[in-house]
Formats: C-alpha cells, sequence, structure tokens
C-alpha cells in the first residue's frame, strides 16, 4: 500500500516580522514495515534548508528566515509505502513481565520509563487509575495494554479545544475531554508506571471508510509499548485499534515535547495565527527513474585523447544532453 501525504502548515502575522527560525518534524520515518519513497519540503518565503537526525532516529529540518515577512508558509509532501503488518495475537506469555530487565532492554526503551515532559504521575492520574481499577495491570503485558487503551477510550470524549498544545494531562483527566495527544499521552503515563517502555509517536492517520474519533485534516498521535518478545507495537487510545496499516510514522519521542511537527519563534510584535491543512491518500507506486528514461542516443565508445582527461570528457558529454 501505497500513501501520498501533503502537510501544508501557515504562520500568518499581523504585521512585519523581521525574522523567523524553525524546526520541523515532518519527514515520515522508513523503519519495519514503513518506507519513505520520496520526500520535499518548501517554504514561502523561501529558505535554505538543514537537516540532521535527531538521537531517536528522526529526520529534523530547520532554517532561519531572515528577510522581514508578514506570512510563512511550510508544505511538505511525502509517498509512503507500507508493507504487510501481521496482526498482533491476543495475548503474550504472562512470563514477559520477568523480561523487563538489564539483558532484553537497552538505553533508548530504559529513556522510554522514566516521567517526561507531558508523561509523568500526578495526583489526578493516580485518582483516574483508581477510579477504572487501572492501579495495577491485569494478566500479561498486551492483554493489560489493550485493557488501558480500552478504558481511555471509553472514559474520554473526543473534543478539540478543551486543551493546547501544551496542556499538561491533568486539563484533560479533570475535563474528561481531549484531543489524540491528550490521551496518548495519558496512556504513556499509565504504561510506564506498570514498567512498559512506552513512547510517544506522531504522524498520520488515513481515516477514508472507517468510524475515527480524530480529525481527518489533521496529523495524529499514538503510542507504542515495548514487549521483548515482539518488540514496539502500536496502541491508538483515541480510536481503541491497534496501530497499522493506516498509520503513518513520522517521528516518536518521549512525549509531544520531542516531536512536534514544527517549533520555532519570530522576532517582532505582532500576533501570530496558525492554520494547518493534512491529506492522506492512496496512491499508486511512484515511478523509478529508470522506468521512464528513453535512450536520446545510442551509447558510443570514444576513447579520450592524452590532451582530454576522461572527467572533462563525461562532463563535456553531459553538457551537450
Amino acid at each position: 500500500m501505497f500513501y501520498s501525504i501533503r502537510h501544508v502548515t501557515r504562520f500568518r502575522y499581523s504585521g512585519p516580522v523581521r525574522e523567523s527560525v524553525m524546526e520541523l518534524r515532518m519527514q515520515p520515518r522508513s523503519e519495519g514495515p514503513q518506507t519513505l519513497r520520496s520526500f520535499q519540503i518548501s517554504t514561502n518565503p523561501r529558505a535554505q534548508l538543514y537537516a540532521y537526525t535527531d538521537h531517536l532516529g528522526n529526520a529534523v529540518y530547520h532554517f532561519n528566515m531572515l528577510r522581514e515577512h508578514e506570512e510563512l508558509r511550510i508544505e511538505a509532501q511525502a509517498t509512503v509505502e507500507l508493507g504487510f503488518i501481521p496482526a498482533w495475537p491476543e495475548a503474550v506469555d504472562p512470563l514477559e513481565w520477568g523480561r523487563y530487565n538489564s539483558f532484553n532492554l537497552n538505553d533508548d526503551q530504559f529513556d522510554m520509563l522514566e516521567p517526561s515532559k507531558f508523561a509523568r504521575p500526578s495526583p489526578e492520574l493516580e485518582s483516574f487509575m483508581k477510579i477504572a481499577e487501572l492501579e495495577k495491570p491485569v494478566g500479561d503485558p498486551l492483554s493489560a495494554l489493550r485493557v488501558l487503551q480500552r478504558a481511555i477510550y471509553d472514559s474520554f470524549e473526543y473534543q478539540s479545544g478543551v486543551t493546547g498544545v501544551d496542556s499538561p494531562i491533568e486539563d484533560a483527566l479533570e475535563a474528561r475531554r481531549g484531543v489524540c495527544q491528550d490521551f496518548a499521552h495519558i496512556m504513556t503515563a499509565i504504561a510506564r508506571e506498570w514498567g512498559i517502555p512506552t513512547r510517544y509517536v506522531s504522524g498520520y492517520l488515513y481515516h477514508k471508510g472507517s468510524r475515527d474519533r480524530s480529525a481527518a485534516d489533521a496529523t495524529h498521535a499514538w503510542i507504542e509499548s515495548y514487549l521483548p518478545s515482539l518488540g514496539w507495537v502500536g496502541f491508538d487510545p483515541t480510536n481503541n485499534i491497534m496501530a497499522g496499516e493506516r498509520h503513518i510514522r513520522a517521528a516518536v519521542g518521549r512525549d509531544y515535547a520531542d516531536v512536534p511537527p514544527t517549533r520555532g519563534t519570530y522576532k517582532g510584535g505582532a500576533d501570530s495565527e496558525l492554520s494547518i491543512a493534512v491529506s492522506l491518500e492512496p496512491t499508486q507506486a511512484p515511478v523509478r527513474h529508470e522506468d521512464f528514461l528513453k535512450v536520446a542516443r545510442p551509447m558510443a565508445s570514444p576513447t579520450p585523447t592524452p590532451s582530454m582527461p576522461e572527467r572533462l570528457y563525461h562532463q563535456q558529454q553531459q553538457q551537450q544532453q
């Protein structure tokens, strides 16, 4: 299955701003059954893009817009291939709990056991766990996570505008409402309390023909928990489904603070307005260069003369074409 993704972000300012510094985590990962086939980012006004890979394997782009502007538009386009994803078992061996030790976990997994900025213990979280009977996991880790996912789905109403991008989990816990970011943070915090390494996933969800609660024209968030016998297993508490062939992973981290699609600042006294549009559709396999290239001129077998080095000869042939 191939998907085409278009993610447009627009910052509009009430007056001219002198500078914008921006960091982007929009490039889908190539990992497991997911393979990135093409990706490009453009900005308006145009900016020089730089890139690096962070310690979690996420592709990070950044730029500094130095010219004065009243609007900044960022557009990312990607083609992703998702291979076959086998169905997860309903349960695993109860002895799996004993496998959470230094022989089966590495530093990256241990890091996903620690509290983080948005996924941390609190009195409100403890109260919810008690009411929902989630203080102790039931059965094996996979079964317990399925129960946890269902409990969050049943206990919270999906509603945008109740929480903000920087809202702590206490806001959603008190209102019993929120969005995918809130539900992912709550599930992450509880799973870590149980001793299960869990990370936050930022990406996209294909909606067509499905009864999803999350919005179809926005980014999406879910979680992945580590089971030593299975590896990283994805759970989507917003929709009470296992992450599968409709989930496109862009970045992973301890919580949202590690993986926002855009993060930046600007200089100037103007107010800002943020608009986002996301489209995700199935597409055909991208055409490889070899599939449409046609020979314009048959290959000759010239012999470079001593006065014409071979490298220079090839350069001249390229310039003539």
